[in-house]
């Protein structure tokens, strides 16, 4: 436990860094909206890229793993939505809620420290992983938001879900790695070369701009966001658990870096869409706040219970 704690340490130190950073007004909001992007776009995708295409496509796919994770995930959006339905939210802000409850920071943060931690063996099923959640729970908050402000859902909803899925760089840089893969065509060495060397500034800037739009983030809201941290920390990785070791058991390892993913605290993305829409947002703010700051514990702990890398 102690182990696994030191070696998570410094990626929390670097998100830390960011904080000061933008706290201190060193790094302004708009910096780190580009410093964002630059991750988002360019280096991030070139990561997920090179190791999708370098690696064989029958060891990435795991239908399985998928499908329980999915089963998983649905079940703590479910509880979620269910709580704020008694308290007597609405569908958009229930959405939110849900949505912070049961989406990780699975691409800045999880990415690098489950290959970290797990070893390059874990890039395939956080992909995996990954992808469930930008394909199916990123559209299922579109779908809830704009469904339950119009009462239906429309054309022009469903265009929009499309639309951002296909201008989404990650989906982008998987699905062509993956097709890449899935044609056995090797990797010339100088892209390889441009892909490592691009790909190696995805996880310093992930973390500092994680940490720096920390910074603008505030901690309203503080017993709804707690609940939120609760669900995302404790209770999604649970219910993973429960689904992949018992329900649905899957490959030991996968299942073990799944489980891990699920334990990240709440995604960025989460306030964005939020602030976007104008539903909630405080409370998105404050849930990523407490989640990731919370979670320099808990993520030691759910690592260590799922066996130690």
């Amino acid at each position: 436990m102690v182990d696994i704690f030191l070696r998570t340490l410094p990626f929390f130190a670097i998100i830390g860094l960011g904080y000061w950073a933008g706290r201190s007004r060193f790094f302004t909001e708009d910096a780190t909206a580009y410093l964002t992007k630059f991750v988002f776009y360019f280096a991030l995708s070139a990561m997920l890229f090179r190791f999708a295409a370098t690696l064989p496509f029958a060891e990435i796919f795991n239908a399985r793993l998928m499908l329980g994770y999915l089963i998983g995930t649905t079940g703590v959006y479910a509880l979620a939505t269910l709580v704020a339905w008694l308290r007597g939210l609405d569908i958009p802000t229930a959405a939110v809620e849900a949505q912070c409850a049961a989406i990780g920071n699975v691409g800045f943060l999880g990415l690098p420290m489950l290959a970290l931690l797990f070893s390059e063996a874990a890039i395939g099923p956080v992909m995996l992983v990954l992808t469930v959640d930008l394909v199916v729970f990123s559209s299922l908050i579109v779908i809830l938001i704009n469904g339950g402000r119009d009462g239906k859902l429309t054309v022009g909803t469903l265009r929009l879900i499309g639309v951002g899925l296909l201008k989404n760089p990650m989906i982008v840089s998987i699905s062509a790695g993956l097709i890449w893969s899935a044609l056995q065509m090797p990797v010339p060495a100088p892209l390889n070369d441009f892909l490592t060397i691009l790909g190696g500034a995805a996880t310093p800037g992930a973390l500092f701009a994680i940490g720096a739009s920390l910074a603008s983030k505030s901690a309203e809201r503080v017993q709804i966001a707690l609940w939120l941290s609760f669900c995302k920390l404790a209770v999604h990785p649970a219910c993973v658990a429960v689904v992949l070791l018992w329900l649905l058991p899957t490959d030991p390892f996968a299942a073990a870096v799944a489980i891990s993913a699920a334990a990240l605290p709440v995604a960025g993305n989460v306030y964005m869409l939020a602030a976007h829409y104008g539903v909630a947002p405080h409370r998105a703010s404050a849930a990523i706040f407490l989640s990731t700051l919370v979670s320099i514990l808990t993520i030691p702990l759910v690592i260590a219970w799922v066996g130690t890398p």
